[in-house]
């Protein structure tokens, strides 16, 4: 189904479920540490920026942060972390709506690890405990990288599926 064909219910039904999938993957199926997180919990929120659009995706983001950090808080409540969902989220729409082939795949992914992990939250990071901000960004490169190389590969094969699901959706 297009977007232009999808109803208000529909896209709410579809931006709730994958909110929930995006809530039980970082919050109970992610490794998570006070300066890094690993885990597959991109996978939701790449999914709802390929299949609903920027905006939408960067509600669900901003939804599935919200629900989360109150029903399952993994550490103090910063709301910038909320803005970088949006803002990763958002990239995730911005890049990948209209064509996943792999130069956007590469902006998404580029976008989300070096605006949103490496400068944002390590940003956030670095005001919630008062450290230095470079000392919790070398650290981070690696994740960065890491998390940046399995997140091309998933949403590549999420990419190759694309047409079946908007035809399921």
């Amino acid at each position: 189904m297009s977007e232009k064909k999808m109803s208000r219910t529909h896209r709410l039904v579809l931006m709730a479920m994958l909110t929930a999938v995006q809530i039980v993957l970082s919050r109970f199926l992610s490794i998570n540490l006070w300066n890094l997180k690993i885990g597959f919990a991109f996978v939701p929120i790449a999914l709802a920026g390929m299949l609903l659009g920027p905006v939408s995706a960067g509600l669900t983001g901003v939804v599935a942060d919200l629900i989360g950090a109150t029903l399952f808080p993994s550490g103090t409540f910063f709301p910038g972390f909320t803005l970088t969902a949006f803002i990763t989220a958002f990239g995730y729409g911005f890049f990948l709506h209209k064509k996943q082939d792999m130069l956007h795949i590469l902006a998404a992914v580029l976008f989300s690890e070096i605006i949103g992990t490496l400068l944002l939250n390590t940003k956030w990071l670095s005001i919630l405990y008062g450290t230095p901000f470079m000392p919790i960004f070398i650290t981070r490169v690696g994740q960065a990288v890491g998390m940046g190389i399995v997140e091309v590969i998933v949403i590549k094969i999420l990419a190759k599926y694309m047409p079946q699901m908007k035809k399921a959706i």
